[in-house]
């Protein structure tokens, strides 16, 4: 015979192993995605008519892997668990409530990010000439903090949050959808990704493509049917994409077959982002599990700020490692989200206590929490 709770007569809560190495992985999942996507701007030294003459040279060669590998690759899995929680929460059909969250959590720290971003990279522009944007127009800095017509010139991984808000702003309709709709939808954002539509509705359609699946992936329970197939199993698709990714991008012009590219590229997203996850579900039990769980609260902050760190910081270093093609830049270039992360969490961990409000507004309500290794964290994306 059960045991009852003796308090309200009910079945003790029983602890679920599996929901908290799930709550893990999203937690791990998003911190080697964000790591990933500093490689994508690496400081290179190089404006893009050098990058390109150095195409297919061992230093190019490898910041293309290490961009298709963690970061290009990466981020799709972002958007996936974005549709995920919030097919799984109750809160996302208030609609009202549900969009005033959003607004502070995503939209609210995009805007304050790009303003810290005009302030210092266009502020060292004109006072220490850097190479970097500088306010053309007032129309130039509202477009570069609200992203409304164009993607911005200094904070360039903005965009994501500028197009995740707006999944968000139709996340409630969208749990609310069958199943066929859904994929419908993810379809016919895959064919505007790959035929080069969007802007200025959406900057990246793609992103919308992997938000209606992680809404089809929660009812599916496709987290755990991916979780229990072997690493090998789901890796060797991603290995033979990127593969032929990696050949595209070394051996063919930027305007070739750009229609086929584009599918080429989604294709291999896709592909990562069910890779990702069985690592990032590997490592929510290996004994990486601990230092990666420490690392996230950080993860929002460290997305937003790495760029303006790359404008500022990336020159200073350089002149040490030196710029790509020199003998020690393969060692910065690898280093490079490592050394952002510390100072993230240098900055990030001061502001915490000394500006907990700002704080938590700026890494999108996460370092303001007492208990940061729990998984409600995550229900903001």
């Amino acid at each position: 015979m059960r045991r009852r709770n003796n308090l309200d007569g009910r079945l003790p809560d029983i602890p679920n192993p599996d929901g908290a190495r799930r709550s893990d992985a999203i937690a791990i999942a998003r911190v080697i995605c964000i790591l990933g996507v500093v490689y994508v701007h690496a400081w290179t030294g190089m404006n893009g008519e050098a990058l390109h003459a150095l195409r297919g040279t061992g230093q190019e060669n490898l910041r293309w892997l290490l961009m298709e590998l963690f970061g290009r690759s990466a981020v799709p899995l972002l958007g996936l668990i974005s549709g995920w929680l919030v097919a799984n929460s109750r809160r996302t059909r208030d609609w009202g409530e549900h969009v005033r969250r959003k607004a502070r959590t995503i939209l609210l720290p995009m805007a304050l990010w790009n303003i810290i971003g005009i302030v210092l990279v266009s502020g060292a522009a004109w006072q220490l000439g850097l190479a970097a944007p500088v306010p053309q127009s007032v129309w130039w800095t509202i477009d570069e903090i609200f992203i409304i017509t164009r993607n911005p010139d200094i904070n360039v991984q903005m965009p994501f949050l500028r197009d995740l808000f707006l999944c968000m702003m139709a996340a409630p309709l969208l749990v609310r959808l069958p199943n066929w709709s859904l994929l419908l939808i993810a379809l016919v954002a895959a064919g505007c990704q790959i035929a080069g539509f969007g802007p200025p509705v959406l900057m990246r359609a793609s992103i919308l493509v992997f938000f209606a699946l992680g809404i089809l992936a929660q009812r599916g329970g496709w987290a755990e049917r991916v979780a229990a197939r072997p690493m090998l199993l789901l890796a060797l698709p991603f290995a033979l994409l990127m593969a032929g990714q990696l050949y595209v991008a070394v051996s063919t012009t930027d305007d070739a077959w750009p229609a086929a590219q584009r599918a080429l590229d989604l294709t291999l997203r896709i592909a990562a982002a069910v890779a990702f996850w069985r690592l990032a579900w590997g490592l929510a039990a290996s004994p990486a599990r601990a230092v990666l769980l420490r690392i996230e609260p950080y993860a929002f902050f460290l997305f937003s700020a790495h760029l303006i760190l790359i404008w500022l910081g990336g020159p200073v270093l350089g002149g040490v490692f030196g710029r790509m093609g020199s003998p020690f830049y393969p060692f910065y270039l690898v280093a490079q989200p490592f050394i952002i992360l510390g100072v993230v969490m240098l900055i990030g961990g001061g502001l915490r206590r000394v500006a907990p409000t700002a704080a938590g507004i700026l890494s999108g309500g996460r370092l303001k929490k007492p208990e940061p290794q729990t998984v409600s964290r995550l229900a903001t994306c």
